[in-house]
């Protein structure tokens, strides 16, 4: 079963997350309500079983809640994953959202990397500053252990430009992690 739980507090978060790679319960609460609405669409579009529950030191701002978040989900996809056999590996999608299109491209290929390009005409969406958008993407990325390429191509609002970007690295990594027949991972090196 390709299944984790993984739970991480600190001093400034104490999360509690379930993943499921094929599908399942989502049920999201971190205390930013935009931030729940990307991360149950992340889950809805990624075909993913997700339930997150986030106590965060919002009473500062909501960076350690997002970019945790991002952390614990990634750690919990590499557990999931595991030695990354039997996985296409590549995911690519596009986006549209209204006015907006977003991209995103994926390896799951244990080398973590990161090339992130959006600009947010507005600084926030509700409670959730549109500059933590990448701070998640990243700390997801680095301990997931993939390669994500993520761009807004183009876009007025900064709602539709963060929900665009959030669900095509749901479908580049449902993609990416969809089982294949082969028994071992897709590298001519044969392992990830």
């Amino acid at each position: 079963m390709r299944t984790a739980d993984v739970t991480r507090k600190t001093k400034e978060t104490d999360i509690s997350l379930s993943l499921s790679l094929d599908g399942g319960e989502v049920r999201i609460d971190t205390g930013i309500g935009f931030f729940d609405h990307m991360l149950t669409s992340f889950a809805t579009h990624g075909g993913f079983g997700l339930t997150v529950s986030v106590k965060g030191d919002l009473q500062v701002d909501g960076h350690h809640t997002v970019e945790y978040t991002g952390i614990v989900l990634g750690q919990a996809f590499a557990k999931a994953l595991g030695d990354k056999g039997s996985i296409d590996r590549f995911g690519s999608f596009y986006v549209p959202m209204d006015e907006a299109l977003a991209f995103a491209s994926v390896d799951v290929s244990g080398r973590p990397f990161l090339v992130f390009d959006a600009d947010f005409p507005q600084e926030c969406c509700g409670d959730y500053d549109c500059a933590l958008t990448v701070e998640f993407m990243r700390a997801l990325a680095f301990n997931a252990g993939i390669t994500l390429h993520m761009k807004a191509v183009y876009g007025d609002n900064s709602h539709h430009i963060t929900e665009a970007l959030y669900k095509a690295a749901a479908h580049a990594l449902r993609l990416a992690v969809k089982q294949n027949q082969s028994g071992k991972p897709l590298s001519t090196k044969g392992v990830l």
